[in-house]
């Protein structure tokens, strides 16, 4: 079975703020396949200011650094 119950928030897998576990079920045989943790109002909040701060150095980076391979 899955164990799903981190989060990857500025760069690292973080425990949840509130932890609330939830079983994911297959529908066909209605097994649970995975556990995950549902995120709270501070996981969000967390995960909100990482992605501002990140932005921070990312809007000001050359385009031809963002992409995926090297286009000349």
């Amino acid at each position: 079975m899955l164990d799903k119950r981190n989060f990857y928030i500025n760069g690292e897998w973080v425990k949840p703020a509130k932890p609330r576990d939830f079983a994911v079920i297959n529908p066909s045989n209605e097994e649970t396949f995975a556990i995950i943790s549902l995120g709270s109002k501070e996981d969000t909040n967390a995960e909100e200011e990482a992605a501002r701060n990140a932005f921070e150095t990312y809007k000001d980076s050359e385009v031809q650094s963002r992409l995926p391979i090297n286009v000349s």
